[in-house]
């Protein structure tokens, strides 16, 4: 009987799966990615149609907030801080809101990107960047509500918010210049301490060149200026796989010093229990 039940349910679960009506939306979400420089920005909104209608100072009142797009919040996310008007805008995502005018509107970044539309209540500390720009006129008809990203430069680009015969550009700058320097001068000035433990690490457990893994990890100890505890640990167990188990030992006994005064009881108790198996005759 009970299995009767479920094949009975299973088959009703699938007459009503299949039976669910699909139309297409009257807003139809879109997602916007590019990159800008070395700067990720993504944008996700819902692009209402014109449909024969007047949409500014009618449909999207003059003066008065505007979701900017339809259904829930669009969003705009930028992987690195932004300058606008000469203003920082930091790295994050945001809901993007407007207040179309008739020669300008007012471009808004609010924090908080869970509202359907407007926010129930507007809240003025969460607004991380205002800005007006200039509103243009365009001869042709854009039918359907259209945010890009265009005029891309290294170090800036404008986001470009046009529908019916209007377009607003805000130009956004990223930092391309100082990241690209930061890059170049991290790489030319050769490998860190950390990148010299990570080589020796790989050599130690994959069974490599245990006189390079040593050399690595003194170049990483010799670098770093707290000289730390894990840093001497990899150190012991390369000089213990070597045979050299008193170096090994006088190591260890510096990694667990270490340890003990982070209070990581786990390379304390490893350290103990490699200094009692090496300290075997």
């Amino acid at each position: 009987m009970k299995k009767i039940i479920f094949v009975l349910a299973m088959i009703i679960a699938n007459y009503v799966t299949e039976a669910q009506v699909k139309t297409p939306q009257p807003s139809p979400k879109s997602t916007v990615i590019q990159v800008v420089g070395l700067t990720n920005v993504e944008i996700v909104y819902s692009r209402p149609s014109a449909k024969g209608r007047d949409v500014f100072n009618n449909l999207v009142p003059f003066g008065k907030l505007w979701r900017t797009g339809a259904n829930e919040n669009t969003t705009i996310s930028f992987s690195d801080d932004v300058v606008i008007e000469g203003k920082t805008l930091a790295k994050g995502k945001y809901a993007l809101y407007t207040t179309p005018r008739a020669d300008n509107w007012e471009i808004i970044f609010y924090t908080a990107t869970d509202n359907w539309g407007n926010p129930e209540n507007w809240d003025e500390t969460k607004v991380a960047l205002k800005a007006t720009v200039k509103s243009e006129h365009i001869d042709r008809l854009v039918e359907s509500f259209t945010i890009g990203i265009n005029n891309l430069d290294n170090n800036f680009a404008h986001l470009e918010l046009s529908w019916e015969k209007t377009i607003v550009a805000v130009k956004f700058e990223v930092p391309s210049a100082k990241m690209a320097m930061a890059s170049i001068d991290k790489v030319l000035a050769g490998p860190g301490a950390g990148d010299y433990f990570s080589s020796a690490q790989y050599l130690f457990q994959s069974n490599g060149d245990l006189t390079k893994a040593l050399s690595y990890v003194n170049k990483a100890l010799e670098m770093s200026k707290d000289k730390p505890f894990w840093f001497n640990r990899l150190k012991s167990l390369i000089q213990a796989k070597q045979g050299d188990k008193n170096g090994a030992i006088e190591t260890a006994k510096i990694s667990l010093a270490s340890a003990e005064s982070a209070k990581n009881q786990d390379y304390v108790k490893m350290n103990k229990d490699s200094i009692a198996e090496w300290s075997k005759k």
